[in-house]
């Protein structure tokens, strides 16, 4: 039987770095952070497949090559003060904790929030908080954040995460529903001044929120 560390060596190497992501620090974390720690144990045979799973309450945990992707596009360094808006189980929080200087993740499903709260901190992870509520309004409190990564695709770019963007720092998130979303790279180059870029088609799971979609419209 392979081992665990094999096959994370191997969904690495074949779906993230095969397929044309180049940071470094990006793939050292992917390497570093176990996937199948962050699904139901039931999925666990197909944790290191390139594919979303399902983590209850109508949420997943993304492929693993659009995560990777996310997090290049994002630049994180290791000062950076970062957010997450749509914790689910805590994976893509972890792995910025491995890339920045603090993580704020943000979950609006209670017992998702708490599990992730709870695994993360048996991890070690001393850098990363999980909040819960509504990822949409962002955290005033820890603003401003040099990197924002949404993990959930919305109308449009949050009001509240444009203002708590630092100037320099960087948004990627998905804008769309459905079938019918694009991942794009939001950078604050002044104060007033907001630079986009495109990454190509995704898909993710409804953002929801006061600034996201309507729960009563799904």
């Amino acid at each position: 039987m392979v081992d665990r560390q094999s096959r994370l060596h191997d969904m690495v190497t074949r779906q993230i770095v095969a397929r044309g992501v180049r940071d470094a620090a990006v793939i050292a974390a992917m390497r570093a952070v176990s996937r199948e720690a962050f699904v139901d144990p039931a999925q666990a045979a197909f944790a290191y497949d390139d594919t979303p799973l399902s983590i209850g309450a109508g949420q997943t945990i993304s492929q693993p090559y659009i995560v990777a992707v996310m997090l290049e596009a994002a630049r994180i360094a290791t000062t950076d003060v970062v957010l997450e808006v749509g914790a689910g189980s805590g994976y893509l929080a972890a792995l910025m904790g491995r890339l920045a200087a603090r993580v704020i993740a943000i979950e609006r499903q209670p017992r998702l929030a708490t599990a992730a709260r709870q695994r993360l901190a048996d991890m070690g992870y001393t850098n990363v908080e999980i909040l819960t509520g509504d990822g949409t309004e962002g955290c005033p409190g820890a603003a401003p954040f040099d990197a924002i990564i949404v993990s959930a695709g919305g109308p449009a770019i949050p009001l509240p995460l444009r203002e708590q963007l630092a100037v320099g720092g960087r948004l990627v998130m998905p804008i769309g529903r459905g079938a019918d979303q694009n991942l794009i790279r939001l950078t604050r180059s002044n104060v007033d001044v907001f630079d986009e870029e495109e990454f190509g088609a995704v898909r993710f799971v409804p953002l929801i929120g006061s600034h996201g979609w309507p729960a009563s419209d799904l």
